[in-house]
């Protein structure tokens, strides 16, 4: 329960990362042990990921210390926040720093029910930050989520560089409509159940 209350918490938060020591006063890690996986087994939970590096393999790539809950049903993310907030979202009011976690949770649960494991990146030291990462056959795919269509820094940054040899381009998933830059298609929330369809027959 400490865990499952203290989620919309940290998806509040500006890195989102998820703090066993910051659920209560004096919480240690094996005190808690085996609790997020059964979270995450029970169905309640998604877990995402921290890459070590914005690079191939994923699962080989990744620090299981490191990660972020996001609610498997965002219904349940709704109803943990105050009757106040719940109805500032369902009116699109006042959403503030939640109306960035909600788009994230309904992407990163619907990549999930599409086969997908989750992984995020952020390098502080050069501020980038990617929300989601996958793949296809040949490349690893940034995804970035925008509730607003704000400028993709990070998204443009991790394609153009030549740091990140496995990125080819990107996806970016906002209010627009279907569309390619050169750089990274830009898909309406609701297509990202058809992601894993698109990139096999791309």
């Amino acid at each position: 329960l400490n865990c499952y209350r203290k989620i919309p918490v940290f998806l509040g938060n500006e890195n989102k990362k998820f703090q066993i020591s910051k659920i209560a006063d004096g919480a240690r890690n094996r005190e808690y042990v085996g609790v997020i996986d059964w979270l995450s087994n029970a169905g309640i939970v998604n877990i995402s990921y921290a890459l070590e590096q914005a690079s191939l393999p994923l699962k080989g790539n990744y620090n299981p210390d490191n990660y972020r809950l996001y609610f498997a049903d965002t219904g349940l993310l709704i109803g943990s926040l105050e009757e106040e907030v719940q109805q500032d979202l369902r009116n699109n009011e006042n959403m503030n720093t939640y109306k960035g976690a909600l788009y994230e949770n309904i992407v990163g649960d619907m990549l999930v029910k599409a086969g997908y494991d989750l992984y995020f990146y952020k390098d502080d030291s050069k501020k980038q930050e990617m929300d989601f990462f996958i793949r296809d056959k040949e490349s690893l795919i940034p995804i970035e989520v925008k509730a607003k269509d704000n400028a993709t820094i990070s998204l443009n940054n991790l394609i153009d560089s030549e740091k990140y040899n496995d990125i080819k381009y990107g996806i970016k998933l906002c209010n627009k409509n279907i569309g390619f830059n050169g750089k990274f298609y830009t898909f309406p929330y609701f297509l990202t159940f058809l992601l894993k369809r698109y990139l096999k027959y791309k």
